[in-house]
């Protein structure tokens, strides 16, 4: 049955690269209201690069990028995009000598009058999203003292803060130890489910992305080798393509998701593979 859920950002025949070199050829992908859709594929497969040209940072040479009521991302201002959608990057600086509080209420400046005016929303938004994120108790803290995860939860408060329905997170979880991964992760989950926003998120571990999303685009020499829901997508026949090594799929008893398992090839069996498939 067609997921009826509207698509909040549309994306047909984009290219995009860097100066000559073009990386991204031709793609289509659609992120629907209150479901996750995670961009998987190889190192060099286009990935960030895709979510860049989604969130006009890296403007395709060809194809449309638009909203949800038609509007092509290229022909708003930035103001105004920041509106609409977020994204979170792989790195960002962290100022010295500022608050959490501070850092999370950066997200509301689209959301103030040109010259500084009030935004009479403000408090109250940037309350809920600390909420949401788990980082209430450090408001006071200055972020320079945070831990890389407590770090990566208030940057995300901070999009959250721009209150916008389309959330775009590159590589989310990089750096961060598995407590931090897990707990970043049901926060996206929530985001989508209880908040109805439309998530696009470029992931390396294969395992996430079967256990987050809702549907999943794997990505190869900067072209969709296939879209769909995880179990459809992250077959053993596609993943041994895609990367160039051969790859178990089996299901967890326990959540019913997919699993991965890379399988060297000096091995006469399936072994776990020490790192994660990139």
């Amino acid at each position: 049955m067609p997921d009826a859920s509207p698509v909040e950002l549309s994306a047909t025949g984009v290219i995009s690269g860097y100066r000559r070199a073009t990386v991204v050829h031709g793609v289509d992908v659609s992120l629907r209201a209150g479901r996750v859709t995670a961009l998987i594929g190889p190192n060099g497969s286009g990935k960030s690069t895709l979510l860049r040209s989604l969130a006009h940072l890296l403007p395709p040479t060809d194809g449309r990028v638009e909203l949800r009521d038609g509007t092509a991302v290229g022909d708003l201002s930035g103001r105004e995009l920041a509106t609409r959608l977020t994204l979170l990057s792989q790195s960002r600086s962290v100022p010295g000598g500022v608050s959490v509080r501070e850092v999370v209420e950066y997200g509301r400046h689209p959301h103030r009058g040109r010259w500084g005016g009030a935004d009479v929303d403000g408090p109250e938004v940037v309350d809920r999203v600390m909420a949401m994120c788990g980082v209430t108790d450090l408001a006071a803290r200055p972020v320079d003292t945070l831990s890389g995860g407590q770090l990566q939860r208030v940057w995300l408060a901070s999009c959250l803060a721009q209150d916008t329905q389309v959330l775009l997170l590159d590589e989310p979880t990089t750096f961060l130890d598995l407590r931090y991964q897990v707990e970043l992760l049901d926060t996206v989950r929530d985001l989508a489910d209880a908040h109805g926003i439309a998530i696009g998120v470029v992931l390396h571990d294969l395992d996430q992305a079967a256990a987050i999303a809702d549907d999943v685009v794997l990505l190869v020499d900067g072209r969709v080798a296939a879209s769909g829901p995880p179990a459809e997508v992250l077959t053993s026949a596609r993943l041994t393509a895609a990367y160039g090594i051969h790859v178990d799929v089996g299901v967890d008893p326990l959540t019913g998701h997919v699993r991965t398992r890379a399988v060297a090839r000096h091995h006469s069996r399936a072994t776990p593979s020490k790192e994660k498939i990139t």
